[in-house]
C-alpha cells in the first residue's frame, strides 16, 4: 500500500507506535495504534481524535485516496506484529497460530500460552502439552496470526 509509508511516519512521529493499517470495503482506511511503552498507560479516544486529525491533514495533502478513516487502538487481544511486540508483551498469555503444523507438538498449528522473551530470532511459547507443560519454538516468519489473550477484571474497585 502507497500510503503505508506515509502514515507510518505520522503516527511515529507524533509518539505512537502504528500496530496495523488495514484497507476495507469502500474506501475504509483504519489505523491501529498503540502508546509506547514508556508511556505506560493505554491509548485514550483523545489520543486517536489526535491522529485522525493529523492523518486527515497529511492524507489530504498527500492526495492519497480513501473514503473514510478510522484510528483506534488495537483493542485488548492486541496482534502480536513485529519482533519487538514479543519483547514488549514477554511474560502475557498469548494464541499463536502457525501457517503450518509442528511435528513435534503434536501436529498442532494453533497454541495458547505464555510468552517468553525471544532469543535473538527465535520467539517461545510456553504451552500445556499432552505431556505437561512444553515449550513451542518458531520464528516470525512461522506465524500466521498471533493476539495476546485479554485481561478483565470484572470486580468491583472498593
Amino acid at each position: 500500500m502507497l500510503a503505508f509509508p506515509l502514515i507510518e511516519k505520522t503516527v511515529t512521529g507524533m509518539g505512537y507506535e502504528l500496530v496495523e493499517l488495514e484497507l476495507g470495503a469502500r474506501g475504509l482506511l483504519r489505523v491501529f495504534i498503540d502508546t509506547l511503552p514508556a508511556h505506560g498507560r493505554p491509548v485514550m479516544v483523545e489520543d486517536c481524535e489526535k491522529v485522525t486529525h493529523q492523518l486527515l491533514h497529511v492524507l489530504t495533502v498527500e492526495n492519497v485516496n480513501y473514503e473514510r478513516l478510522e484510528v483506534s487502538s488495537p483493542g485488548l487481544d492486541r496482534p502480536l506484529k513485529k519482533l519487538s511486540d514479543y519483547e514488549r508483551f514477554a511474560g502475557q498469555e498469548a494464541v499463536v497460530k502457525l501457517r503450518m503444523a509442528m511435528p513435534g507438538a503434536g501436529n498442532r498449528k494453533s497454541f495458547q500460552g505464555l510468552l517468553h522473551a525471544p532469543e535473538g530470532e527465535t520467539l517461545k511459547l510456553e504451552f500445556e502439552g499432552t505431556e505437561g507443560p512444553a515449550m513451542l519454538e518458531f520464528s516470525l516468519a512461522e506465524v500466521d496470526k498471533a493476539r495476546l489473550v485479554p485481561k478483565v477484571d470484572f470486580r468491583s474497585r472498593k
